[in-house]
């Protein structure tokens, strides 16, 4: 099983030990969508969904999500985020929401799942408030757009 990063010799799972690695400045981006129906996205913009204030409620839910990432997903080291910031935008082009996240800390590793887990909390919170008028909506492409510091340095997925 060597080779594998979380795996040990007997083949457990394991949280990789980060312990000698130096504390540097790290960022990620992440992005993603919540593709919905024409009359969904005019509805959440007018403010006339039956949950309320769905852009903004759903912006705070992914900076909370971000800060939980480490209870969520198995093996993450829990990092002290200096930043966490969610921007979700309209784009009638979908139709529905992009949805956007930096996230930024000095830590021993990188940032990278906490920016992907606030897309996706912001994304699931837009499906949630928005379910009740349109069940037919789709969230798509959650990836990491960038990354800095570390090791391995920077780097940019370009265009999808």
């Amino acid at each position: 099983m060597s080779g594998f990063s979380h795996i040990d010799d007997q083949g457990r799972a394991r949280m990789v030990d980060v312990s000698d690695k130096p504390e540097t400045l790290r960022t990620a981006s992440a992005e993603g969508a919540l593709v919905c129906k024409t009359a969904t996205l005019d509805a959440a913009l007018a403010g006339t969904t039956p949950k309320g204030a769905v852009i903004s409620t759903a912006e705070l839910a992914g900076v909370m999500g971000a800060k939980k990432t480490s209870e969520l997903i198995p093996l993450c080291h829990p990092l002290p985020l200096s930043q966490i910031q969610v921007t979700i935008a309209p784009d009638h082009a979908l139709p529905g929401f992009r949805v956007r996240a930096e996230a930024r800390t000095t830590a021993k590793t990188g940032v990278e799942m906490e920016a992907l887990t606030a897309v996706s909390i912001a994304c699931l919170t837009l499906f949630d408030m928005l379910k009740a008028v349109d069940r037919s909506m789709s969230i798509t492409a959650v990836r990491v757009i960038s990354k800095t510091g570390g090791r391995s340095g920077d780097w940019s997925a370009g265009e999808p």
